[in-house]
């Protein structure tokens, strides 16, 4: 991947566009208030888990697992990040965009560690955070591990259709343990009915404020014949 230029979106964080692909990593509707509604309210705390393990499609700018770890902290659940990216984002990039700033100043030094965590491998960032970056391309990629809660936060399909598809839908349905969620923004019909041929319970939900209009959670209500 090429060029990546700054922009504020409206809720004055920021999020990065992709000239090549003319795409944005996050809704400039608002890059924080995307993620908290669609990955934080509606997947990770709709968990049962006690300790959630999170499997996280893009890690990106690091946005969500950023949420993430602040809401282990506040909760008190111990949390698993496993997070895979294709394309790394050089850390001068990331210091501009100025998260930690924006949404817990006191939490700038654990947003830090989150992106000079060694990769490949697990690392503790917090008492009840601990983050496993893989640089992987996700098609390609195999695990014996299981998670309770999926970010599926790719690309939009127009502009990375390899990473929708029914074969991998049914992968993640297969990654999740009974009672597992998969949240995305992205509600097409074609999605949807991908997501309930894999086997999935999948609800439409209200998008977030001032944002799209709905978006996705599938539940793995029960084990595949």
């Amino acid at each position: 991947m090429k060029e990546r230029t700054l922009e504020k979106t409206a809720d004055g964080s920021y999020t990065l566009f992709v000239p090549e692909m003319d795409e944005h990593y996050h809704s400039v509707k608002g890059a924080r208030t995307e993620s908290e509604h669609i990955f934080i309210n509606m997947g990770l705390k709709q968990s049962s888990a006690a300790a959630p393990h999170v499997l996280e499609i893009g890690f990106g700018t690091g946005l969500n697992a950023f949420l993430t770890l602040l809401e282990a902290e506040t909760s008190g659940r111990d949390i698993r990040f496993t997070t895979l990216e294709r394309y790394p984002l050089p850390e001068d990039l990331i210091r501009q965009m100025n998260y930690p700033e924006q949404i817990a100043p006191q939490r700038s030094e654990a947003f830090n560690s989150l992106h000079r965590a060694a990769w490949n491998v697990p690392v503790q960032i917090t008492p009840h955070f601990t983050l496993c970056k893989i640089e992987t391309d996700f098609t390609t990629w195999q695990t014996d591990e299981r998670f309770d809660v999926i970010y599926f936060d790719a690309f939009a399909p127009e502009k990375q259709p390899e990473m929708w598809s029914q074969s991998l839908f049914d992968h993640l349905y297969a990654l999740l343990r009974p009672a597992g969620i998969l949240t995305t923004y992205c509600a097409k019909g074609v999605i949807r009915r991908m997501l309930q041929s894999s086997g999935f319970h999948v609800e439409r939900l209200p998008g977030p404020p001032g944002g799209k209009r709905e978006i996705l959670r599938a539940s793995k209500v029960k084990p595949r014949p």
